[in-house]
């Protein structure tokens, strides 16, 4: 009995929030807080124009100022559902409090941002006006009025009072929403299109952000906002929908890709989403060798470069020394064969290494592979690349008649050389998300996990482990190759140097690993997601390429600690890095009848 009370009074004294508030006073300065930085937004927060995005107008939100509305918006709403308002509780089926809070850090985080960033650049605080004040202060009663709320879930027994750092931890934990209630078939998938809609909207804003500051308010932003509404529940509840209607959400989900460039007016950032995709494509066939075979591929880039080489030489270009003209589809297809040979050349005599010794092979034929295309000049070898100056002036592609480097009219809208090649490269995206879906699906796709979970295992089930990672090996050097087939297109020229181990410019072999582990290994979805954030953080913030690789690695390391199975990871890499959450058999309980002390202490 004094056991089962104390644990009680740990429970309890573990819920305590971190500033000692009554729950409703907390939520009503979260409430009140969010209101005044939303207020802020509609005053002027400097007296000039010199700071991007026009912060001097009254009444009207810009630039930086939009970020904060929205995320002052998100808490409100969020903090009025802990009230029980009607119509608002399906804001957070997992949890009251946890979402308030990220939500709150997202705004003071970008207000705080906002207002050093104009300190910096027009020479102190002076230059402030109210209306910044007015949200700064806002967004810091808004997050000690989220830290006075106790958590949703109490800590377990014997764990230590949550500091702020393990408060937020806690709150990062995805929670289970229950189930939902039973909606139509038409407003489920009404849920679903407004779902990947608001997603299209936030990728295209994200994309054309037109300075550095605006782009780091709105990665500050997104990623609170995104953590909470995860954190509610309402990921998961869409994710049950989506899980429920595939086929509706491969087409909303594409529909609302082809809808991408026509938000579009610049055509650099339609060019930015054009490589994004051919980045994104590659990072997927990796996955088909990283994240379901298991096998560590650290020179995966050169078979982009196969598949960008060999429909370089045999499109046209006047620089090409084979001076032969593919259509279209043979140049894909060319591409596609050459990188599914050399991938079957160096698997077979590397792929009965393991771990380690595989991974180094791997990175050696990525180097060869640069280092021949550069010695193929006529002086070190035979003239075949060109060297170090590489196969320039690829011509664009045509086919059927619509040549992809002339700008379109569709449905009264420009659609720009970069926009073109962008759809062109959205449909092999398509075709390369069918192929790993059915391959991951199939009786070799199980293989392959099981060869990834424990290869002696499955050998001595009867998988024959070499002749599947060998298929594995020259499937997804395939599908690199057809994203290298485009890319030489829409880059005009192939190079050495695009293809390295790791350097400042996306993609590379580093890069590429990156994204899969970023993403999810084994998802389709996550090296999708890994890739697209990887290219456009270095492409917006060109100032920080210096220090690229610094920042890439700490990234890495706080991924590793904080969420190793990636940003969307399967079930089976949830339970593999996190507890489950069943509780122990007690020490002094008595065994059942029957049960033997070998299974007590199984248990």
């Amino acid at each position: 009995m004094d056991k089962s009370t104390d644990t009680a009074k740990v429970s309890t004294a573990e819920a305590t929030p971190i500033i000692p508030l009554p729950q409703a006073a907390a939520r009503g300065i979260t409430v009140a807080g969010s209101a005044l930085a939303l207020i802020g937004t509609f005053l002027a927060w400097t007296w000039t124009r010199e700071f991007p995005g026009n912060l001097t107008v009254t009444g009207y939100p810009g630039g930086l100022q939009v970020l904060t509305l929205v995320g002052s918006a998100l808490t409100l709403l969020f903090a009025l559902s802990g009230y029980g308002i009607k119509g608002l509780g399906w804001l957070t089926p997992g949890g009251k409090n946890s979402p308030v809070l990220l939500a709150a850090l997202g705004v003071f985080g970008t207000t705080g941002y906002a207002i050093g960033a104009i300190s910096q650049e027009l020479g102190g605080l002076v230059n402030l006006e109210p209306g910044a004040w007015v949200s700064g202060i806002g967004a810091l009663v808004a997050l000690i009025g989220a830290l006075g709320l106790p958590v949703d879930q109490p800590y377990g027994a014997g764990e230590p009072t949550p500091n702020l750092w393990g408060r937020i931890r806690h709150s990062l934990t995805a929670p289970d929403p229950g189930r939902a209630k039973e909606l139509p078939s038409w407003a489920e998938i009404l849920i679903i299109a407004g779902g990947f809609g608001v997603g299209l909207y936030v990728f295209a804003y994200g994309i054309g952000t037109e300075y550095s500051e605006l782009f780091i308010g709105f990665l500050i932003v997104a990623a609170f906002g995104f953590t909470a509404i995860t954190r509610a529940g309402l990921l998961k509840r869409l994710s049950a929908l989506t899980a429920k209607h595939r086929n509706v959400t491969l087409g909303a989900a594409f529909a609302a890709a082809i809808c991408f460039p026509f938000t579009q007016t610049n055509d650099q950032f339609a060019l930015i989403g054009a490589n994004i995709l051919i980045f994104a494509t590659v990072a997927l066939g990796l996955n088909v060798v990283v994240g379901l075979a298991g096998l560590l591929d650290l020179g995966y880039v050169a078979f982009l470069g196969v598949g960008a080489y060999a429909a370089a030489l045999v499109s046209g270009s006047p620089a090409s020394t084979i001076g032969v003209e593919f259509p279209f589809w043979a140049a894909v297809l060319t591409g596609a064969a050459a990188s599914l040979i050399f991938g079957v050349v160096i698997g077979a005599p590397t792929l009965r290494l393991r771990g380690d010794y595989l991974a180094i092979v791997t990175l050696g034929f990525g180097e060869i592979f640069r280092i021949t295309m550069n010695n193929l000049n006529g002086n070190s070898g035979p003239d075949v690349t060109n060297g170090s100056n590489g196969i320039p002036q690829i011509p664009d592609l045509e086919i059927f008649g619509f040549n992809l480097g002339v700008p379109h009219d569709v449905l009264g809208h420009e659609l720009t050389r970069s926009a073109n090649y962008y759809l062109l490269m959205l449909v092999f995206t398509a075709i390369v998300v069918m192929v790993f879906r059915r391959s991951a699906e199939s009786r070799i796709g199980r293989a392959w996990v099981a060869i990834r979970e424990d290869e002696t295992a499955a050998t001595a089930m009867g998988i024959n482990g070499f002749r599947l990672k060998l298929l594995a090996f020259a499937l997804g050097a395939s599908l690199a190759g057809l994203a290298g087939t485009v890319q030489s297109h829409v880059s005009y020229s192939v190079t050495p140097e695009q293809y390295q181990f790791a350097g400042s410019v996306p993609p590379n072999s580093a890069f590429l690993l990156a994204a899969v582990i970023l993403g999810g290994m084994g998802t389709i979805s996550g090296p999708l997601i890994g890739a697209a954030l990887l290219y456009l953080i270095p492409a917006k913030l060109q100032f920080m390429a210096e220090y690229q690789l610094l920042l890439f690695g700490i990234a890495l390391m706080l991924l590793m600690r904080f969420r190793p199975e990636g940003l969307v990871a399967d079930r089976r890499k949830q339970l593999e890095f996190h507890e489950t959450g069943q509780l122990d058999v007690p020490e002094d309980k008595p065994l059942p009848e029957g049960a033997t002390g070998v299974a007590k202490a199984g248990a």
